[in-house]
């Protein structure tokens, strides 16, 4: 078992101070700055782009950033944020041509390789590519919109993914990203995932800190 990652979304964080916020946040006790990338095409609302990821680079921040791609097409996007600085990338089957290929670019780029699947999108297009991922990304909600619920049939289809990654005998984590809080984190995990992305659940509250502890609280009794 992979020790437990805690990634806040800076989709939630405070955008006219954002270097300030994730670095805020990372002292707080986060592990990864999960930074979502939207581009109104293939799912609603426009986020921000390598450019954004660069420029936290710049001002320091030194922590894994997990980009997490919700666009199409994909493949000129992972080469930009290979440049700017990203650690991890993934991005949605449905949304690239080829996946093996966009897979590639990013192994290419020395970035560990992600595959995102939706609420609806089924297990069977990881089949082919699990030799190529460092981790899998479950959406525990429709992608596109930040401070929705848990949707809590993931809770199966973490566990399926688990067994699948298992039985493959490779060192793959499980992602979930959306509607995670501290009331349901310890399912979660108990279900099987060991990276938890959370954003509003953390952003919007006074003490990053305390919040990010009784995470790990709840972690710890799994």
């Amino acid at each position: 078992m992979q020790p437990y990652l805690i990634a806040p979304s800076i989709l939630s964080a405070d955008f006219a101070r954002l270097g300030e916020d994730v670095a805020n946040v990372i002292s707080a006790g986060a592990d990864v700055v999960h930074f979502d990338v939207m581009d109104n095409h293939y799912v609603p609302n426009l986020s921000f782009g390598a450019p954004i990821c660069k420029a936290l680079r710049d001002y320091g921040i030194t922590a894994p950033i997990d980009v997490h791609l919700m666009v199409s097409p994909v493949d000129s996007m992972i080469e930009q944020f290979v440049q700017a600085g990203a650690s991890m990338i993934s991005f949605h089957p449905e949304a690239s041509g080829h996946v093996d290929r966009s897979l590639q670019l990013i192994i290419d780029g020395g970035c560990q390789a992600g595959l995102v699947l939706n609420p609806a999108t089924p297990l069977h297009v990881l089949e082919h590519v699990l030799h190529k991922l460092d981790y899998i990304l479950l959406m525990s909600v429709n992608p596109g919109f930040g401070g929705q619920s848990f949707i809590p049939h993931t809770l199966t289809k973490i566990a399926q993914v688990k067994a699948l990654v298992s039985a493959s005998g490779r060192d793959i984590r499980i992602e979930v990203d959306g509607g995670i809080n501290c009331d349901n984190i310890a399912d979660i995990a108990a279900a099987g995932a060991d990276m938890f992305v959370a954003g509003s659940a953390i952003f919007n509250q006074p003490n990053y800190s305390d919040v990010i502890t009784t995470m790990r609280q709840k972690l710890s009794t799994i």
